[in-house]
């Protein structure tokens, strides 16, 4: 009889130059759903201390965070300066990060706001956190996948 891999919970984060979209899985690690949208502060040292906090509250093992490259898949300034904060975070929260690529899911996520029947002046409330949660969602099934790969080669083994 095998054991299996307790679940893990993840943070998912839409870093901004405003705004932190924040998102967290279930206790399962299988789906996402939107927490907060934290205001930036003047000190990026506030942002990270505030969302160690929300990883210690959700008990989380690990940190998605939407990594905005260009369309081409080459390295913006933002993406830059994103990933520094990632390492920040990484290191005062004692947890690892999984940068994910979030090319158009603000678009998605004003899509799906639309969509849903909001208004579009109501959209800068939530955008953030439905980008969160775009972005984690994608992790989750991208490591669903692998984990049913992985399955599936040891049962043919």
């Amino acid at each position: 009889m095998s054991e299996s891999i307790p679940p893990q919970r993840y943070l998912g984060l839409d870093v901004g130059a405003k705004r932190i979209g924040v998102a967290v899985s279930d206790s399962l690690g299988l789906t996402a759903q939107p927490v907060s949208t934290l205001e930036r502060h003047r000190s990026p040292r506030d942002d990270l201390r505030s969302l160690a906090r929300l990883c210690r509250r959700f008990g989380v093992a690990g940190i998605v965070v939407g990594n905005p490259v260009h369309m081409s898949g080459e390295p913006s300034p933002r993406s830059v300066k994103t990933q520094a904060f990632a390492s920040e975070l990484s290191a005062l929260a004692g947890l690892p990060i999984h940068l994910c690529d979030e090319r158009l899911t603000t678009r998605e996520a004003h899509h799906i706001l639309y969509e849903a029947g909001h208004a579009r002046q109501q959209h800068r409330r939530v955008v953030d956190q439905v980008a969160a949660t775009l972005i984690l969602q994608s992790f989750l099934d991208e490591k669903g996948a692998t984990r049913a790969i992985e399955t599936f080669k040891t049962d043919q083994a």
